[in-house]
């Protein structure tokens, strides 16, 4: 089996952050979600994985996996010249997949406990294919699917005005080879893409059996600001555990589950976890609050966060009460007066403001 990751798109709605850097590589507790991704991939036993890239932001994804830590797997790089859809993504891998089955993984998604099970599934039950579902709270922006009593999808219908079900696709999905077959038989959509939607649809009009799977535990969709700081509180509350890699400076308390990487400094501050701070930063007389990540080489003097993400080499100074913030690679924040409301971020790199 074969597994293929989607990793273009031009990632519009994280705008500004992602006019310099592709949102699969944007930091989740201090790790790029893409890195997650490739990490559940490789402990369901695929080894062949296929990373289908933009031409504007493929460069950027192959150098970011080139350091990584590395994975037990051969991994090869599929330009999509334009965002024509998730089935056209399917189809510019063609020959990379040639006749497997194949795990296909939207780059952009977090699961809990991976997909392990679901790939055990799919041997098992030999489905033709196997759709990964989650409730949702408002089915109208999601793909939507109508199961009957046994879990057989019965239809799927992309964002629609009446749903007939809370049942969202989540982005993950397995196939046999005549998913190749439907997508060849399928037109594009209003908005001029092949949907892997319609192609699932025609696999049933064909009288293939799909099969689902709804996911119990939680699935983060990180493609706005609010939901990648909700990525980050989730995982951070699930994943992080104390791991403190430095002696804590004098007049210094860190508490709960905090994570610290070496070279940091920190003096004279408070961090309540659940919080990662990476390597080479410098927390001096502030307070780190609960869901905080922060990059390596951050400096952050006087202030106070929470519940924020903070990247590279940014430096953050007499900001009392900075929340649910996102804060790009090398950009300089500044406070010259005391504001005591909360203030709340959304800043791209190498950015420089004055409060």
């Amino acid at each position: 089996m074969k597994a293929i990751i989607l990793a273009g798109g031009k990632g519009t709605r994280l705008k500004p952050m992602t006019h310099t850097v592709a949102k699969q590589l944007l930091p989740v507790a201090n790790k790029p979600i893409l890195f997650y991704v490739l990490d559940q991939i490789v402990e369901s036993g695929i080894r062949e994985i296929g990373i289908i890239i933009s031409p504007e932001t493929g460069g950027e994804i192959r150098k970011a996996v080139a350091g990584g830590p590395g994975w037990d797997a051969e991994i090869s790089y599929i330009v999509q010249e334009k965002p024509a859809g998730l089935a056209h993504a399917v189809k510019t891998a063609r020959d990379f997949l040639g006749d497997s089955r194949f795990l296909m993984f939207l780059g952009d998604n977090l699961i809990q406990d991976g997909v392990k099970k679901f790939v055990s599934e799919f041997e098992s039950k030999t489905p033709d294919a196997l759709v990964l579902l989650k409730e949702v709270s408002d089915p109208r922006l999601f793909g939507v699917a109508e199961l009957d009593g046994a879990g057989k999808i019965l239809q799927l219908v992309e964002k629609p005005a009446e749903p007939k079900s809370n049942l969202a696709l989540v982005g993950v999905y397995l196939f046999k080879p005549d998913i190749h077959l439907a997508i060849d038989r399928i037109k594009p959509s209003r908005r001029g893409e092949l949907e892997i939607t319609d192609a699932i649809q025609e696999l049933l009009n064909m009288g293939h059996r799909v099969e689902s799977h709804v996911l119990s535990g939680w699935w983060l969709d990180t493609g706005k600001k609010d939901d990648m700081l909700e990525a980050n509180r989730t995982v951070l509350d699930d994943l992080v555990r104390s791991n403190v890699k430095i002696q804590v400076g004098a007049g210094s308390k860190v508490e709960g589950r905090v994570a610290v990487g070496e070279g940091t400094v920190i003096e004279g501050s408070t961090v309540r976890g659940p919080v990662s701070i990476a390597e080479n930063c410098r927390i001096i007389n502030s307070f780190i609050g609960p869901y905080t990540s922060i990059a390596p080489g951050a400096v952050i003097e006087n202030s106070s966060l929470r519940h924020s993400i903070i990247l590279e080499n940014c430096r953050i100074s007499d900001v009392e009460h900075l929340t649910d913030s996102m804060i790009g690679r090398n950009t300089t924040v500044k406070s010259r007066k005391t504001i005591s409301s909360p203030v709340r971020l959304f800043v791209g790199d190498d950015a420089a403001l004055e409060l």
